[in-house]
């Protein structure tokens, strides 16, 4: 089969005919995969040793993607409710019976609510993530959620586009590794959410870079620092608008490149004038010294670049926040060099989400649009709703009713803020479907359920513009589980059967789409094997930035016209110690959630004896000092206790945490459990936190770190 010669495209190798190369997607990465099958079994799995991102190199949760397959948990078939709601009482169903009953329910809350009376959910980014966005506007609905819209990567992405024009990620792969590598909020060396990230910092630390950390925890990365920032959690913004502090007085920022490619310049010198260490030290909790040493640093060393992870993006100042952070690279000129900050090769086409399909007057009932305009209006690469105001409209009504949600992969009750509200929203549904892998909480609660296929069982294009070149890798099929299907190809047979717009193209017609600016189909990616766009540094210096003014703008002037405060600044976060101090008084200790561990991806993993057995029961972290207070010792039963609610975690007694400091993880239920629940009222950090007001004025975001907690030794629950 011919392939038409482009002269951007590298072939990199080609897949023997016994073992299916593969793209890991266990989380939102693009690590290559070898799927060894027998009799349409899969029997191995492995890293691809000339995978070009992560030359033979799998995580955890990579390494133990068999046990997922095959577990025996599973779903399977589609299931049907048979008795209440969360009495765990079903009936085996066809697909041709579970989608008429699925298209029934919505047809009747159309009647009924308008095209807006549903709305689509799904979880963290993963093979069918695109395709939520666009099943929802062929829908015909506005409302699409995920608990990281507001809260996770959207606001960086969003925030990039406008200030930068794109987004910029750290380069490993070019002429020569960073000299400096700043690590905010972000421990890939353990964590590696974004998978072959961990493995191309791995490399990068070889060629002995000075480390900067900036986090709350002390990590491994943080033992190899030349400076370590333990700041108190939820005051990023006050340590960036500090360290661009010190650059800017000291004159030590790139002035020809801030000269010729920034736009506002004078004007965020201004703001930052006041912003001195010693103004942010009592804020951050970091001594002013250290605050200069880090960013003298990251201005001596050069190429730098930079590391950031969702804790940023934890507040309702998370876009000002993101823009502060942001700027640390413009202002020492490491923009889209060797070992900088780069922006990647573009070789598919962008993925097309049919935004014209939507009418304009749906578009303008999108919930929190008109007051989140970075969120789901004007300001939005690929708009959403807000999530507080889709759970206020199941429940109230406010300003319409949301009467169905259809959920795919995404356990609701375990990865929103305040999970008993979420639980009292749901229960408002007058229909409720749940597409996933296995029975969870959220799907107990459902009128129908939908087994997926894992991402060794179904077909997908990966493109990762992270690294620089382009890579554009096939993800293939090698086992059928069940009944199993793909996500999208279950919104594709839904569409179908609804008559919905674009519904004659299947997900192999959309790759394809994707896959034509390279004149190639997927079935020759899949063939062939990987292709890539190499890199070309200083792309800019041709055309510019793609911003309103061509330039990087330190001074916004797309947040201006959007009605934003054009310039970053600092906002306390509103649950603390220094903004209540009442609360502070029963709920002295600051609480932090969240912290990636390498086993689990969210609520995910937990059925997986590999993982399970590293990580078997949740764990809060306390500083010896306050555990002293308190009499706990080392892997007691905790209760962690805010304004909110309290849950259960084995105590981990460490010096990794500031004294003052909870650190409790996130995502935890136990599929083991017997009832509808599975546990998710233990452990679960999110009956901690908070939907409510107030919100990032442009994002929507709320505060999920720096909130307020009390700890106390507690019995174990009868479960353990």
């Amino acid at each position: 089969m011919d392939i038409r010669a482009d002269s951007r495209i590298t072939r990199i190798t080609a897949p023997s005919t016994d073992v299916l190369k593969s793209t890991c997607r266990g989380c939102h990465g693009g690590c290559s995969a070898l799927l060894h099958v027998s009799n349409g079994r899969i029997t191995r799995i492995e890293g691809d040793p000339d995978g070009p991102l992560n030359h033979g190199r799998l995580c955890p949760i990579g390494a133990s993607a068999l046990q997922l397959v095959q577990n025996p948990a599973r779903l399977t078939h589609p299931l049907v409710r048979a008795g209440a709601r969360g009495a765990g009482q079903w009936r085996r169903a066809s697909w041709d019976e579970a989608y008429d009953i699925i298209c029934e329910n919505v047809r009747k809350i159309w009647a009924r609510h308008g095209k807006e009376g549903i709305a689509i959910g799904t979880g963290t980014g993963r093979h069918h993530c695109n395709f939520v966005p666009r099943f929802t506007n062929m829908m015909g609905t506005p409302n699409w959620c995920e608990p990281g819209t507001a809260q996770c990567f959207f606001p960086r992405v969003n925030t990039m586009h406008m200030t930068y024009g794109g987004m910029a990620w750290s380069d490993y792969r070019g002429e020569r590794m960073p000299s400096v590598l700043l690590f905010w909020g972000h421990n890939p060396l353990y964590s590696s959410p974004d998978g072959e990230v961990g493995f191309q910092v791995r490399d990068a630390l070889r060629a002995k870079p000075k480390i900067i950390v900036v986090d709350p925890r002390r990590n491994q990365l943080a033992e190899q620092a030349d400076v370590f920032l333990q700041l108190r959690p939820g005051t990023d913004d006050a340590l960036a608008l500090a360290m661009i502090n010190v650059i800017i007085a000291d004159g030590s920022y790139d002035k020809a490149f801030i000269e010729k490619w920034t736009h506002g310049f004078e004007q965020l010198a201004g703001r930052v004038r006041e912003c001195t260490p010693e103004w942010a030290a009592p804020i951050t909790w970091v001594p002013a010294e250290k605050i200069r040493a880090a960013a003298r640093l990251w201005v001596q060393a050069q190429p730098g670049a930079m590391e950031w992870g969702c804790a940023i993006e934890h507040t309702p100042n998370t876009i000002q926040t993101v823009r502060a952070i942001s700027m640390l690279p413009a202002l020492t000129g490491n923009i889209d060099k060797p070992g900088g900050w780069c922006f990647g090769m573009r070789g598919p086409a962008p993925f097309p989400f049919l935004p014209e399909v939507l009418p304009e007057e749906q578009k303008a009932k999108r919930l929190g649009a008109a007051e989140f305009r970075m969120l789901g209006g004007a300001g939005s690469l690929v708009p959403s709703a807000h999530i507080p105001a889709v759970f206020k409209s199941m429940r109230e009504g406010d300003p319409y009713w949301t009467k169905g949600f259809l959920v795919f992969g995404n356990n609701s009750l375990s990865t929103y803020a305040d999970a008993r509200l979420v639980r009292e929203s749901l229960a408002k549904l007058d229909f409720l479907m749940v597409a996933d892998l296995f029975m969870t909480p959220t799907c107990e609660l459902a009128d129908v359920v939908l087994p997926v296929a894992a991402w060794p069982e179904l077909e997908q294009i990966v493109a990762m513009p992270y690294f620089g070149e382009d890579v554009v890798l096939a993800q293939q099929r090698g086992e059928q589980v069940g009944e199993c299907r793909a996500d999208e190809n279950i919104m594709t047979d839904l569409a179908r059967r609804l008559g919905l717009p674009r519904c004659e193209e299947s997900p192999r017609d959309v790759f394809n789409q994707q896959l034509a600016p390279l004149g190639i189909t997927y079935e020759q990616l899949a063939k062939n094997g990987p292709v890539k766009i190499p890199m070309k540094y200083g792309k800019y210096l041709k055309k510019g930035f793609d911003t309103p003014t061509g330039k990087i703008e330190l001074y916004s002037t797309r947040m201006e016209e959007l009605g934003y405060d054009p310039l970053p600044y600092y906002q306390e976060p509103p649950e603390s110690p220094v903004s209540t101090p009442e609360i502070a008084r029963e709920f002295p200790y600051v609480l932090t959630t969240g912290a990636r561990l390498p086993m689990y991806f969210h609520s995910e993993g937990r059925q997986i004896p590999k993982l399970r057995k590293g990580r078997p029961e949740p764990q809060a972290e306390i500083h010896p000092e306050d555990a002293k207070k308190h009499g706990i010792a080392q892997n007691d039963w905790v209760r962690i206790s805010s304004p909110r609610g309290s849950m259960l975690q084995r105590a981990l007694v460490t010096t990794d945490i500031l004294p003052g400091v909870i650190n409790c993880q996130h995502g935890w239920w136990f599929p083991e459990r017997k009832g509808w629940d599975h546990g998710i009222w233990e452990s679960n950090a999110n009956l901690l936190t908070s939907q409510a007001p107030p919100y990032d004025p442009a994002m929507g975001t709320y505060q999920l770190r720096g909130l307020l907690c009390k700890i106390e030794k507690a019995e174990a629950p009868e479960a353990a």
